[in-house]
C-alpha cells in the first residue's frame, strides 16, 4: 500500500505572534461580531483549543503564513499573547484540513455540554467562556429530558432550536416519533412547524391530556381540519415508507426492460406511426437518472 503523506506536522510549535503573516485582509467590524467575542471570550477563559494552521517559514523573513485561525490571531492579539502553537503545513496548496468542516449537530452539542458540566464545570463559567446566557446553556444541558429515545436517534444528526424539544415533551412517545419523521421528510425541522403539528394532535396524544392554546388566526373549524389532512398524510407517509423499497425495483426494471424494447427497430417504429405518446413517455422512463425526475 501506498503512503500519502501527511498535510500538516502533527504536532504543534510554539510561534512568536509578530511572525505569523496573515494570508487576506480582515473584514471590517469583526472585532465588533458576536463571532469574535466568542471566540476572545473562549480563549480568555478556557485558553486557546485549536492551533492555528501555518505554512512553512520563509527563509528570507523567517515569517509564516497564516492559513487558517485569522479571527483566533487578532484576538489572541489583543490578550496580549505573545507565542502561539501552530500547526505547520508540509504541503504548499491552497486547501487546508479546515476547510471543510461538519458543524456539530445539536445533540452532539447537548452531549458535550453535558459531559462538561459532569466533569465539574459550571453552567456560569461555560455561558461565558462561549459568550452566551447561562440558561441557554441550561436549555441545552436538558434537551433530551421528555424526549424518547426514538425521536433522539432520528435527530442525532440534525442541528435544530433548542426550543423544538419544549414542543415535542408536550407530546407523548408515539407522537414525537411521528411529528419528528414528518418533520425530517419535509426537512423542516422548525419551531413553527412543530408547533403547527402540536395544535394538530390529538388530546388522547399529549402528555397533559388538553389542547394547546390555538394558533393565531386558525379557527376551531380549521385545526380541526388541520387534524384530519395531518392524520392522512401520515398514514400516506407509512404506506409509502413500507412500499418504496419495492417501488423503486420495479422502476429500476421497468426502465431496463423497456430500454431493451425500444432498441429493437420494429417496435420504435411501430410506436412512432401507431402510438406517439407512449413512444414519448417511455424515451422519457429510459432517460431518467434519479426518481426526482
Amino acid at each position: 500500500m501506498t503512503n500519502i503523506p501527511l498535510g500538516f506536522c502533527l504536532e504543534p510549535i510554539s510561534v512568536p505572534v509578530d511572525k505569523i503573516l496573515p494570508s487576506r485582509r480582515t473584514p471590517t467590524g469583526v472585532t465588533t461580531s458576536r463571532k469574535y467575542l466568542q471566540i476572545r471570550t473562549s480563549i480568555q477563559e478556557i485558553g486557546l483549543i485549536e492551533p492555528l494552521s501555518v505554512g512553512p517559514a520563509d527563509a528570507k523573513t523567517d515569517q509564516l503564513i497564516l492559513l487558517d485561525g485569522h479571527i483566533r490571531l487578532i484576538a489572541l492579539q489583543e490578550l496580549g499573547y505573545i507565542e502561539v502553537p501552530c500547526l505547520v503545513a508540509t504541503d504548499d496548496e491552497s486547501y487546508t484540513y479546515n476547510s471543510r468542516n461538519n458543524r456539530l449537530s445539536t445533540i452532539q452539542e447537548h452531549h458535550m455540554i453535558r459531559r462538561a458540566i459532569e466533569r465539574g464545570v459550571t453552567p456560569e463559567r461555560l455561558a461565558k467562556a462561549l459568550s452566551v446566557d447561562p440558561r441557554t446553556i441550561e436549555r441545552k444541558a436538558a434537551l433530551l429530558e421528555g424526549i424518547c429515545p426514538e425521536a433522539a436517534e432520528l435527530l442525532k444528526d440534525h442541528q435544530f432550536p433548542t426550543d423544538l424539544s419544549r414542543v415535542l415533551r408536550k407530546m407523548k412517545p408515539t407522537r414525537q416519533l411521528e411529528c419528528v419523521e414528518l418533520m425530517i421528510s419535509a426537512n423542516t425541522i422548525t419551531i413553527n412547524y412543530a408547533e403547527a403539528l402540536l395544535v394538530a394532535t390529538p388530546s388522547s396524544m399529549l402528555v397533559e391530556g388538553k389542547k394547546p392554546k390555538k394558533l393565531s388566526g386558525l379557527t376551531a373549524e380549521q385545526i380541526a381540519k388541520m387534524e384530519r389532512e395531518m392524520s392522512n398524510l401520515q398514514e400516506r407517509y407509512k404506506m409509502v415508507e413500507q412500499t418504496y423499497g419495492q417501488d423503486v425495483l420495479n422502476l429500476v426494471l421497468a426502465k431496463g426492460y423497456l430500454a431493451k424494447l425500444l432498441e429493437n427497430p420494429a417496435i420504435k417504429r411501430f410506436l412512432q406511426q401507431r402510438q406517439p405518446e407512449f413512444l414519448a413517455e417511455f424515451d422519457a422512463i429510459v432517460q431518467t437518472v434519479s426518481l426526482d425526475q
